[in-house]
């Protein structure tokens, strides 16, 4: 957040001619790290007289956040007068405090408070009246209202950004490299909670009699938080039970001082990193020998039906239910968890539900129509076709004509899709994503751009199936060679 020298004068400029001398404070902001380098200058405006700018109304309204940040950050505090007034109650031991705040100095604020009248109604909305010690005060009114505990809020990307610089874990180019790596793979997601309505009550005494309501609101709301998800909960547990040096905060502050340390010449790389990569790798191999494969298994009852036992764990493609054991005589079923459902909180009967799947809907053309889930989400399968259902339908409440309707719409596009149609000898000729292809049973073969794909014959379509360069391999230069490096596996 540092400006340059350039910047913090126009600012100085922009303030004492707007708003007059008290409202200017140069800063000049630095890393919270120790020893980190600094980072680039702060996306701030070119010329800090310009306030406004061109463009679509987002524009104009990013502008006006980047220059008010700007100009604010150069700018004197607010500065707020507090009273706390303690009053006792003459029945009892209880005391009553009221607080009052009222804005003396707007300093930063000036920026973005715009209506004075505005600010002027809520000052006198917190304002209390004029006391004195020892005033006797008559109850008018008393309000008593029903609260309940709140968990502490969730992680926002930004906050999470404090947290870890809180802890000394990281440096301002590694933040977003980290939060964007725990999403990446699966461990965190991002995502908001709609909440849900809670009642509550509120009592009011007024003039010696009590008057008793029951008012609700929304709780449990969140808006763009950070949640763990089964997966993350797994590796954390995992590594916090068999790396608990490398997990603890100290221990990754500890490395970020001595890389500082190193880039300022003060110690030596490879004596740091040899220190730790040794007893570290020991601990690798001896948790590969030792640590059982972490599933997170919770047993969550008993089917009634069948008298086996539901459990709920982490499988090959995440989270799922599991009805039945493995060493069990009849083979277990397994259901994947829906959205919004978790290892820790999923029932029993909402495991149940999930082995309602695959639901027969019917027969359509002389073949069975089923709905289910699979790896890649939910679908319709009719014969040996599948159909994805996307976002519009539930495939535990769809029903067998609007299965029929999703397996029409696809039949129309494969149509407008196919350009050519040899599937007598396993191959069409279709206008793919990017641009006209042959496939030919699993292989996919460009057309030459000199080929009219509506002109193609069998004959043709083979030839350019058997003059296909063949695809490289993943290895540098397509294979792999003497001196390429082999997995071992261990038995």
């Amino acid at each position: 957040v540092n400006l340059s020298d350039s910047a913090r004068d126009q600012a100085a400029r922009q303030i004492t001619s707007s708003y007059g001398d008290k409202y200017l404070k140069p800063r000049n902001y630095e890393t919270k790290s120790e020893g980190a380098q600094e980072a680039h200058e702060a996306i701030r405006p070119t010329y800090i007289s310009t306030k406004e700018t061109g463009g679509d109304n987002d524009e104009k309204r990013l502008y006006d956040l980047i220059w008010k940040r700007t100009v604010a950050s150069q700018m004197a505090d607010a500065e707020l007068e507090k009273t706390i007034v303690k009053i006792g109650i003459s029945t009892n031991d209880e005391e009553l405090t009221a607080k009052g705040e009222v804005l003396t100095f707007d300093g930063f604020l000036k920026l973005y408070v715009e209506s004075t009248d505005e600010e002027e109604e809520q000052q006198e909305e917190e304002m209390l009246p004029p006391m004195k010690e020892g005033q006797a005060l008559q109850l008018a009114e008393m309000l008593a209202t029903q609260r309940f505990t709140r968990p502490p809020s969730r992680y926002t990307e930004a906050t999470l950004v404090r947290k870890l610089e809180e802890l000394g874990i990281g440096r301002p180019s590694t933040y977003a490299p980290i939060i964007s790596t725990v999403q990446k793979r699966g461990y965190v997601e991002k995502k908001s909670l709609d909440g849900w309505t809670r009642h509550y009550e509120v009592l009011r005494l007024t003039d010696g009699s009590i008057d008793k309501k029951q008012e609700s609101g929304t709780t449990g709301a969140d808006k763009n938080k950070l949640f763990p998800t089964d997966a993350g909960k797994l590796v954390n547990d995992f590594l916090t039970d068999y790396f608990q040096n490398v997990m603890d905060y100290n221990f990754t502050a500890r490395i970020e001082q001595e890389f500082d340390e190193i880039a300022q010449g003060e110690k030596e790389w490879a004596k740091m990193i040899d220190s730790f990569y040794k007893p570290f790798h020991e601990s690798v191999e001896e948790t590969m020998e030792k640590a059982d494969r972490v599933t997170g298994e919770r047993e969550l009852g008993t089917d009634p039906e069948t008298g086996r036992p539901v459990i709920a764990r982490m499988g090959k493609y995440g989270p799922m239910v599991q009805l039945g054991k493995t060493d069990d005589e009849e083979k277990p079923k397994f259901a994947k968890l829906r959205e919004g459902q978790n290892i820790e909180s999923v029932t029993l009967e909402e495991a149940l539900d999930l082995f309602k799947l695959p639901r027969t809907l019917g027969e359509y053309e002389g073949e069975e129509v089923q709905a289910s889930i699979g790896r890649y989400g939910p679908y319709v399968r009719h014969g040996s076709k599948f159909v994805s259902l996307g976002q519009d339908y539930d495939p535990y409440t769809i029903n067998l004509d609007q299965a029929i309707e999703l397996i029409e719409a696809k039949r129309k596009a494969d149509r407008e899709r196919t350009i050519m149609d040899f599937s007598d000898h396993d191959i069409m000729v279709y206008n793919g994503k990017y641009g006209p292809y042959i496939k030919a049973g699993k292989k996919n073969v460009k057309i030459p751009k000199d080929k009219e794909p509506k002109e193609l014959t069998l004959e043709e379509c083979r030839e350019i199936i058997a003059n296909a360069p063949a695809k490289k391999g993943k290895g540098k230069g397509g294979g792999s060679g003497k001196g390429g490096s082999k997995a071992k596996k261990k038995s």
